[in-house]
């Protein structure tokens, strides 16, 4: 009989991250250029004195690349309000308590088989077959990795398939198994959608989009003014090298979908030139070094405060799709309730997603194969008498979305997607 330890079993052992993220306060595969280290318990309370620290959108948890588990606590450190005592008057037991909260991320395997075919397969084709197969593993495992990051950031997989992507549409009876984590929509006060030259809060409006509601350069401003205004506010950026992230921190990165960048690109709005954007990331990117971090490679705009970039698979719903989102009244539990996607879209439009990220977005957590003790590990196997090769490409590392339930104006604990927020808007169907 087989001995299996599944997920939950008493023998499971859990590992509790030394990482800690701190709440931001008021002042400060693109998976690898989003990568950043995961900060210790110090730099997490330098953050909340204000000084400065290494923070990007993704951090690494590596807790589990060595040890065993399958499950690692990561926890968040509250701001608290402070309260002066004056005088003379007594100030025992008068301080303010301090509060986390906490965040279980669950890690599984991942095999991505190719089979090489067999002796006469090898000789009828003049290529060679394993190099063709390993290739394909190169191209899907870390196409893998970042489609699912990008599905638990955006808080939905879309409609969007094709055999560019590794990861399958939601509705495949494998889907959760493959995303071992629970993709969760977007928290209220991290979901917005074009309503006209406004971004309205939550997604009920998703519902109501209209097929004029295109994402612009002016709602870049909007998105700029709300991250000032944030009271659950998001952590700026902190890219190695940029020499102005102190008085003039990136906001954070606002990933397009591939269409929404097409017609942003090619907008005409009086005031809003596109070449002073370029202009922006262009002189960003002299301070020191920058301009050699991917981030600022390609095409990058720059307003604002957020660094725009062109997302590489795209987030999308057709019309009259189902979809999950946070109503105002469940903001607080993050309760999920089901909508429809606006009819009024029809064939000819789409509702598309992009997502802007700042500092410690998603968790990417590496576990260690036991043969390899690498979190990938190349494996071949011959059958059929040794005649008929099979690669494939294991995966020791799960990702997940950082959210947590962190006070709001009214002092209530409100779920929050911690340093991720999407933007929905309408874009014109492209056929081929």
């Amino acid at each position: 009989m087989a001995t299996s330890v599944p997920r939950g079993h008493a023998l499971v052992n859990k590992q509790f991250s030394t990482a800690l993220s701190a709440m931001a306060v008021r002042e400060p595969t693109p998976l690898t250029s989003l990568t950043g280290p995961m900060p210790t318990h110090d730099k997490a309370m330098r953050k909340l004195k204000q000084q400065t620290t290494t923070e990007m959108p993704v951090v690494r948890v590596d807790e589990l690349a060595k040890g065993p588990g399958d499950v690692v606590q990561v926890d968040c450190a509250h701001v608290i309000k402070l309260r002066p005592v004056m005088g003379d008057n007594n100030a025992e037991g008068q301080g303010a308590s301090l509060k986390y909260s906490t965040k279980d991320i669950y890690l599984d395997m991942a095999t991505i088989p190719v089979s090489a075919g067999g002796k006469m397969t090898a000789k009828r084709t003049p290529h060679s077959m394993r190099q063709n197969a390993t290739a394909q593993l190169a191209r899907g495992i870390p196409a893998f990795r970042w489609q699912r990051a990008l599905t638990f950031l955006a808080g939905a997989r879309g409609s969007q398939d094709g055999t560019d992507w590794v990861l399958p549409l939601d509705t495949d009876a494998q889907f959760a198994d493959m995303m071992v984590n629970t993709v969760k929509a977007p928290t209220y006060n991290r979901h917005f959608v074009v309503n006209g030259t406004a971004l309205t809060q939550g997604g009920l409006q998703l519902a109501s989009i209209a097929t004029t509601d295109a994402l612009k350069l002016a709602h870049i401003d909007e998105l700029a003014a709300l991250w000032d205004e944030m009271t659950i506010k998001m952590s700026p950026i902190r890219i190695p090298g940029d020499a102005a992230a102190g008085d003039d921190p990136i906001k954070g990165i606002l990933f397009l979908d591939p269409l929404v960048w097409d017609a942003m690109i090619t907008e005409t709005t009086s005031n809003y030139n596109l070449r002073t954007f370029e202009q922006n990331a262009l002189k960003r990117a002299s301070y020191d070094g920058l301009s050699k971090h991917p981030l600022f490679s390609g095409q990058p705009l720059m307003w604002n405060g957020v660094l725009i970039r062109k997302m590489q698979f795209g987030i999308r719903f057709n019309a009259s799709d189902a979809y999950n989102y946070v109503a105002v009244a469940n903001k607080l539990a993050a309760t999920e309730t089901a909508g429809t996607v606006a009819a009024g879209l029809s064939t000819t439009h789409q509702a598309a997603r992009s997502i802007f990220v700042g500092a410690q977005a998603l968790a990417m957590v590496s576990g260690g194969n036991q043969e390899s003790e690498e979190t990938y590990s190349l494996l071949e196997s011959r059958t059929n008498f040794g005649r008929n090769l099979e690669l494939a490409g294991e995966i020791m590392g799960t990702e997940d979305k950082l959210r947590w339930s962190l006070p709001n104006s009214a002092g209530d604990l409100e779920a929050t997607d911690f340093g991720v927020l999407v933007i929905d808007s309408a874009v014109r169907k492209r056929s081929v």
